[in-house]
């Protein structure tokens, strides 16, 4: 499995108490993995790089204030929000997923982790009820279609100066699929911020509610 380091050096300002739930992943992931199937064999031994500081790329481009209210859809496994959740260990995140035994290991690992700032529900997006500051996700479908998933579940007032929104995790060409949500977006390249190759077509979108 590759190494805690990878995440150390681009977040250095981590407390003692988020370097020990970091480095705790690694293990929870590969024990859940081995019952579950969460990722892929060789993307579990590049668990950091792949899974842990692609989810943390959010974190370079918006920082989430202690009164955010934050909804991961279709977390999986718990990614992006796990990994966010350590980081903005003030802030309320909210995980949920349809598949009931990949909501277990969220439940499971946060526990493991003894975070407090995560919530979690077995459900589909449609199907959940809340209004949030920011709604997060790793590339789970078009992004036409997850925008639909996110309608009414936006908080009409903002915390900070960006307006509330969706930060999405997404890779390659993206050219067509952004044609087709009409809207104001912005896009944030992953490479500016890591330089692994890992992360050459990498993105972050932002897309304001």
């Amino acid at each position: 499995m590759d190494s805690f380091e990878v995440i150390q050096s681009y977040f250095p300002d981590l407390s003692n108490s988020q370097i020990e739930q970091i480095k705790a992943l690694g293990g929870l992931y590969e024990e859940w993995n081995s019952k579950i199937n969460l990722v892929s064999r060789k993307d579990i031994e590049q668990l950091y790089l792949r899974h842990i500081l692609h989810s943390l790329g959010i974190a370079k481009v918006h920082q989430f204030s202690p009164k955010d209210k934050v909804l991961d859809i279709g977390t999986g496994g718990g990614l992006p929000g796990i990994p966010l959740a350590i980081l903005f260990p003030n802030t309320q995140f909210t995980l949920i997923d349809s598949i009931g035994k990949k909501i277990r290991v969220v439940r499971e690992i946060s526990s493991s982790l003894g975070l407090k700032n995560i919530n979690s529900d077995i459900k589909r997006a449609e199907a959940h009820h809340g209004k949030y500051h920011f709604i997060v996700s790793r590339a789970v479908s078009r992004m036409d279609r997850f925008m639909g998933w996110t309608k009414g579940k936006f908080e009409d007032k903002s915390n900070e100066e960006r307006k509330n929104g969706i930060l999405y995790l997404k890779g390659g060409d993206l050219e067509e699929e952004l044609a087709e949500i009409k809207r104001k977006y912005t896009l944030y390249n992953l490479s500016d911020y890591f330089h692994e190759d890992f992360f050459e077509t990498k993105k972050v979108l932002y897309v304001p509610s």
